[in-house]
């Protein structure tokens, strides 16, 4: 593996800034697909060609859903992280500026989730990393430090190239509450906790949970942490996409955790992954 095993029970306690107990980042997917071509995320499954049924479904989330996604997240102080596909860049330049508004953080998701990183040799998938920094660099005048893949799809090369393209922290594992270093050929790579089930699409889309019952999930997990926060400091991750979450009855029920969780703002520190990661470099609160 890329980590040392490390018991919770052993690390020091502590806080993050401002003497906050738990770090929370909210993520919302901004994806794009190329039509007809490659993988996708279907709400109806079986679809013949040509699918305009969950086509539209997800084009939802990048004419509407993530501007309602984006406006309640501000509604509550949280600022958001924006997984990004960077063909949205060219296909709804809208979305990334109302992100961009707001302080978003853009985290770098590949160039469209019709992708996955599956079946690329060294060269392709160097390329392809490379490609999406790029894009983010040209557009936000910085490099992303962190990606997220498709699908949460690797190589066994993924890691090293990710270290050795610039990245400095990744988004995809949850093997802990709190940040654990990973080990590359380049130098050591972060990965900062992600929550594969406080997820609208693996958990609503997936496993067919109600919105109600994803509520439930967050508000228990985040009370939970904050009961744990006590004796260290801890993140929770919570994943949205705007073709998801961005649906009224969902953004509806995702509002009521949304509120559980801002009225703890004294205990709470929102933030976006990459000043978790500036954090834990500096003062190396990891597992």
């Amino acid at each position: 593996m890329r980590y040392d095993y490390s018991p919770i029970t052993a690390r020091p306690g502590g806080r993050w800034p401002g003497g906050r107990k738990l770090a929370v980042y909210v993520a919302v997917g901004v994806e794009d697909y190329r039509f007809g071509e490659g993988l996708t995320e279907d709400l109806l499954p079986g679809v013949e060609a040509p699918d305009l049924v969950n086509t539209a479904w997800r084009d939802y989330g990048n004419r509407v859903g993530a501007f309602r996604l984006f406006d309640r997240l501000a509604e509550f102080g949280i600022p958001p992280t924006v997984l990004l596909n960077t063909m949205v860049y060219d296909t709804a330049p809208d979305v990334t500026e109302a992100a961009r508004r707001l302080g978003a953080e853009f985290v770098a998701h590949g160039v469209t989730n019709s992708d996955t990183l599956a079946g690329l040799d060294r060269v392709q998938e160097r390329a392809y990393l490379s490609e999406v920094a790029g894009r983010i660099a040209v557009a936000e005048g910085a490099a992303p430090g962190g990606w997220s893949s498709p699908w949460l799809t690797h190589t066994p090369r993924t890691l090293d190239l990710l270290a050795a393209t610039g990245y400095r922290y990744l988004l995809d594992l949850r093997m802990d509450d709190q940040p654990v270093w990973l080990t590359t050929d380049s130098g050591p790579l972060l990965s900062i906790p992600y929550p594969l089930e406080l997820n609208d699409s693996t958990t609503m889309v997936g496993r067919a949970a109600s919105a109600a019952d994803f509520t439930s999930m967050v508000i228990d997990e985040f009370d939970e942490l904050l009961l744990a926060a006590d004796e260290q400091p801890l993140v929770m991750g919570l994943v949205t996409h705007s073709f998801i979450s961005g649906a009224p009855f969902r953004l509806r029920a995702l509002t009521r955790a949304l509120r559980h969780i801002a009225a703890h703002a004294d205990d709470v520190w929102f933030c976006r992954p990459g000043e978790i990661f500036r954090e834990v470099a500096q003062h190396d609160r990891v597992g």
